[in-house]
């Protein structure tokens, strides 16, 4: 005579594929979270991704994403299984079996498949993350940064996303054993999931909540510091969001439950209410897949634009060469740059030199005030704030070639050469201060000037300028070279080896950041306080760190105060020296889209197995082979298309808004339009892709629906 654990064994081996499919969704699932996890709290990529930045911040949002769709993923794969398991569970009951047999028979079954599907996810996340690292370096690009290390501490989420799933798998166990009525069990694994009617405004509704929740999202942070004066949690920003998810649902909802087509008559009736049999499933799945291909392209589309953007912004300087120094420093001027020039080979066409100045300047400042709702802040003006670099319009003239003449009393900012970057020129001054001799000029704004290369430097009259330079010590100067060379393409060596020459004649007062003024050193010196930007005030706080001994680095390359501007230099280097930057986005690209079509393919083929029966009825009732491959297409597109659809529409025009908001005034530059051509072809590689994805799934699908053994 058989025992309880005989027959319980006996049924197991009989459902391995469900087992399996529940220990494959949650070992993808940690998986996925473990090698993003190790990724993004790797000491390789938070030296690179500066505290608070914006690429940190994308990187945390698709982050997010990723996690919430593992979430929702392994949750629907667990309700599947006790659907599933369901008709034999209540055959136990039925026969005698005690609830506590059962719950203790389930929980042995799901402790094991949840510790081992989540201890080799999580044992095999970061060999994964090396592994594909090791592939970007060998066969894309390599540089000293790009050595990878992990934290240990990294594995604290997949811990917890462990921890989340054998707690949810033996709630589901005990709630679906707890049941009362033992024929709703049995017949638990035939209930469909039916839609409530949807009304066809769902859909119209659905893409305007969409459309109003990104502009909130993309909008109100700007809106809240701005006008309010307040620094919204990030929390409220994320409920800003909140309209587009609710728009999004109703948007699929009414997708899998009427189309968008005209209705004709009885054609794809049977597709169309499978689907709709099994609608909430769908759409929960296909919520989650529409999430995870925006976060992928979002991810993916750094790299396409910011290359092209600035291979762009490269091609389009008026110069091939050019550096600038403090004063006090002794760097390599006319004759020393024409004998190295004369070792590697190369001629100088043309050479600029001019003097310019750092003034103070005034300004308004934030004072921050920390409330229960966030920090907000006031704004206080002062006549000495900060530094900047101003020219005399001859000067000015003798650098760009512009024919610059400002009235006397006026001062003029300079923008990039699209007239946009406000945000990072300084604004309008006002009042302006010799720092040797505290002798004040007033002056009205001018007509800002346009020229990349000298953004955010400040352009005087020659008289104004004469009288407010008057006694400045060479600490308050700067000199800045313009020069052009015969055969730009080929100076590389030489752009190199004067680089590295800069390098070398520069001191250790001037080893600092963008983010370093002299005035506000000078200022804070004054009042006998330690400067909050000095390296290594700036280094506890988390900053940037320049070494003259990591020059090759990109945090060098990105924030040196005095960092030149070679063209070719650039060019060659960009590659490398943004190689963290490129491909930590590619690889959070490539396992989103990994996610994507996994899911996919469960839920097409979950479709398959649960409607096989029905494929079987139509198949002796006479439909042709046609007709039967019109309707499992029917279920595996809409499943496949629908949110890759959705999610690369949604996200292309989300970015889109963010370039043309993010310019001041707001517009999309010419390099900004170069990228987003550039994602665009990102997005019809992807796309071509994703279909080979889903003809290998649809021939999956119709292996086990039309031409199935036994059929």
């Amino acid at each position: 005579m058989q025992t309880f654990s005989d027959v319980y064994r006996h049924l197991r081996r009989k459902q391995w594929r469900q087992y399996a499919l529940l220990a494959g969704c949650a070992f993808f699932s940690t998986l996925l979270i473990t090698a993003y996890a190790c990724m993004m709290r790797s000491p390789t990529i938070l030296t690179v991704l500066p505290e608070g930045g914006d690429s940190r911040k994308q990187v945390m949002m698709v982050f997010v994403l990723a996690v919430l769709g593992c979430l929702v993923f392994t949750t629907y794969a667990a309700g599947l299984f006790f659907r599933q398991r369901s008709r034999e569970l209540g055959i136990f009951l039925a026969l005698g079996a005690s609830r506590q047999q059962l719950k203790g028979a389930l929980r042995r079954d799901l402790t094991v498949i949840a510790l081992a599907a989540c201890l080799a996810g999580g044992v095999l996340g970061a060999p994964l993350s090396w592994g594909v690292w090791t592939l970007f370096r060998r066969f894309l690009v390599d540089s000293q940064e790009m050595a990878l290390s992990f934290d240990p501490a990294a594995y604290g989420l997949p811990l917890c996303f462990g921890a989340y799933v054998l707690v949810m798998l033996l709630f589901l166990a005990s709630r679906s054993v707890d049941r009362t009525n033992i024929l709703d069990i049995i017949q638990e694994a035939h209930k469909s999931e039916p839609i409530r009617a949807v009304k066809r405004w769902y859909g119209p509704v659905g893409l305007l909540l969409v459309a109003v929740g990104v502009a909130l999202g993309n909008l109100m942070p700007s809106v809240f510091v701005r006008v309010f004066h307040w620094y919204a949690p990030s929390v409220v920003t994320g409920l800003c969001y909140a309209p587009a998810l609710v728009g999004l649902y109703m948007f699929l909802l009414h997708t899998v439950v009427n189309g968008w087509g005209r209705r004709k008559g009885y054609k794809n009736l049977i597709a169309t209410a499978m689907m709709k049999f099994q609608g909430r499933q769908t759409v929960r799945n296909m919520l989650v897949m529409t999430l995870l291909v925006a976060g992928a392209y979002f991810a993916s589309f750094y790299a396409p634009m910011m290359s092209s953007s600035s291979a762009y912004s490269f091609e389009q300087r008026p110069v091939d060469y050019e550096y600038h120094w403090r004063g006090d420093q002794d760097l390599p001027e006319q004759d020393a740059v024409l004998a190295l020039a004369g070792e590697h080979d190369v001629a100088l066409t043309s050479w600029a030199q001019v003097t310019a100045a750092t003034l103070g300047r005034d300004g308004s400042y934030s004072v921050e005030r920390e409330t229960a709702f966030g920090t907000t802040y006031t704004t206080e003006y002062t006549q000495l704030l900060k530094g900047a670099t101003f020219f005399s319009e001859s000067d000015w003239n003798t650098l760009t070639g512009q024919e610059v003449d400002l009235r006397p009393g006026t001062c003029a900012n300079g923008l990039d050469d699209e007239g946009g970057s406000s945000y990072r020129s300084g604004g309008d001054v006002a009042v302006l201060t010799n720092m040797v001799t505290r002798q004040t000029l007033r002056v009205t704004p001018a007509e800002p000037l346009r020229y990349t290369m000298l953004l955010g430097c400040y352009v005087l009259d020659d008289s104004d300028y004469a009288a407010i330079t008057q006694d400045l010590t060479e600490l308050w100067t700067e000199e800045y070279v313009f020069f052009n060379v015969a055969d730009a393409e080929a100076s590389y060596p030489f752009a190199k080896a004067l680089f590295q020459e800069i390098i070398a004649c520069s001191g250790p007062e001037v080893e600092v950041a963008d983010y370093y003024d002299l005035v506000g050193a000078a200022l804070a010196q004054e009042r006998g306080e330690p400067y909050a930007y000095d390296p290594q005030q700036a280094a506890d706080r988390g900053l940037s760190v320049i070494d003259y001994d990591d020059s090759d680095s990109s945090e060098f390359r990105a924030y040196w105060l005095y960092m030149p501007q070679f063209r070719v230099l650039d060019q060659n280097d960009f590659a490398t020296t943004m190689a963290v930057f490129l491909m930590l986005f590619i690889f959070i690209a490539l396992v989103c889209f990994a996610a994507v079509i996994v899911i996919a393919f469960t839920r097409s083929m979950t479709l398959a197995l649960t409607n096989a029966r029905v494929y079987d009825d139509l198949r002796r009732l006479g439909a042709p082979p046609d007709y039967l491959y019109r309707t499992v297409k029917g279920q595996v597109s809409r499943v496949f298309q629908v949110p890759i659809l959705v999610g690369t529409v949604l996200i292309y025009a989300f970015y889109g808004l963010i370039m043309y908001t993010n310019s001041q005034p707001a517009g999309i530059t010419a390099s900004e339009g170069a990228g987003m051509l550039t994602c665009l072809a990102v997005v019809a590689g992807v796309t071509l892709l994703l279909y080979l994805v889903y003809r290998l799934t649809l021939r999956q699908v119709c292996a086990v629906t039309i031409y199935r053994k036994g059929g």
